[in-house]
């Protein structure tokens, strides 16, 4: 079956989904990364005119200020020409098919389309519709996917623990609602980490999750032992249906993110959060501000990684 995301040649064509694409790619948007990043942390990153002359257009049905915000810096620094369009007072709050919106932004000249969406597939169904020159990206879908805050994630990893091969990692919390935690499992198990555990109540776990290659805790401080990376998830309440928790200071009593619970992971444990996040209901701030919380760098690679993606789109060299 051939995958929507490829080319005849085996090229990125679009990014909709981790899942399917093959190791050498998420390890050459990695490379891209670091490269526009430079060797030190902290380097400031350069503009440089891989998309000079191509529109890139945000559009995002759903509120995002850091996906949004860092799409925009990257396609800014790649010297594209960016439009953010306010989906809010646009045609498609009038009755227009997100199709018919696609089909006029083409009409302006698009190059390229960052897409988030509340409904699972958006960005596969404008993948299929637009003309072959055309890339799209998918900055989130329903509970489906985010794959560039996966491939953010893979980044930061690499950054501070060089090898995927001999790691212990856990995801905890709303796996059932979570995009992030589908593209993360994917990216972890393609890049060849050996254990993936998730960790969280059986009302938050999608049925059949460990069919993904993971494995599945309920108890916290089993699910931290010795792991040498803690990715916490934010509890998706707005896409909740029913009473799924007692109440968030009971979710933080079984579930939360404490010193104490930390220091069951290896000492030299890195702790991350996809943002934002709810301080005292997933992880404590004392955590959140600690010497391994990684989630301010996590944002900072996040600008180089979406130019990498983007860069890769457009066939850019580096």
């Amino acid at each position: 079956m051939n995958n929507p995301q490829l080319n005849k040649h085996g090229e990125l064509q679009h990014l909709l989904s981790i899942e399917g694409l093959p190791a050498r790619i998420l390890r050459e948007i990695l490379d891209r990364a670091a490269g526009f990043l430079g060797s030190a942390e902290g380097n400031e990153i350069k503009k440089v005119p891989q998309l000079a002359g191509k529109s890139v257009f945000n559009i995002f049905f759903e509120n995002s200020t850091r996906t949004r915000t860092t799409f925009e810096i990257a396609a800014k620094r790649l010297s594209a020409d960016v439009v953010n369009l306010n989906i809010g007072s646009s045609s498609t709050s009038k009755g227009e098919t997100l199709l018919d919106t696609v089909d006029n932004l083409c009409a302006m000249h698009a190059d390229m389309f960052v897409v988030r969406h509340s409904s699972s597939g958006a960005a596969h169904l404008i993948a299929k519709h637009v003309a072959p020159s055309i890339h799209v990206i998918n900055a989130g879908d329903g509970r489906h996917a985010h794959p560039t805050q996966g491939l953010l994630d893979m980044y930061t990893i690499r950054h501070y623990k060089k090898e995927f091969h001999n790691l212990r990692v856990a995801i905890v919390g709303d796996i059932l609602h979570s995009r992030v935690a589908r593209s993360e499992i994917h990216a972890l198990t393609t890049l060849g980490v050996p254990e993936v555990r998730v960790i969280a109540p059986k009302t938050l776990l999608p049925t059949a999750v460990e069919n993904l290659g993971v494995q599945v805790y309920h108890d916290m401080e089993a699910g931290l032992r010795d792991v040498d990376v803690v990715m916490m998830l934010r509890l998706q309440n707005e896409r909740m249906q029913g009473a799924l928790l007692p109440s968030a200071q009971e979710y933080f009593k079984y579930y939360g993110l404490t010193q104490e619970r930390l220091a069951l992971a290896k000492p030299d444990a890195i702790v991350m959060h996809p943002g934002p996040m709810n301080r005292g209901v997933e992880i404590d701030s004392s955590v959140a501000d600690g010497a391994q919380s990684v989630i301010l760098p996590q944002v900072t690679f996040g600008i180089a990684v979406r130019m990498a993606v983007m860069s890769l789109l457009a066939g850019g060299k580096q």
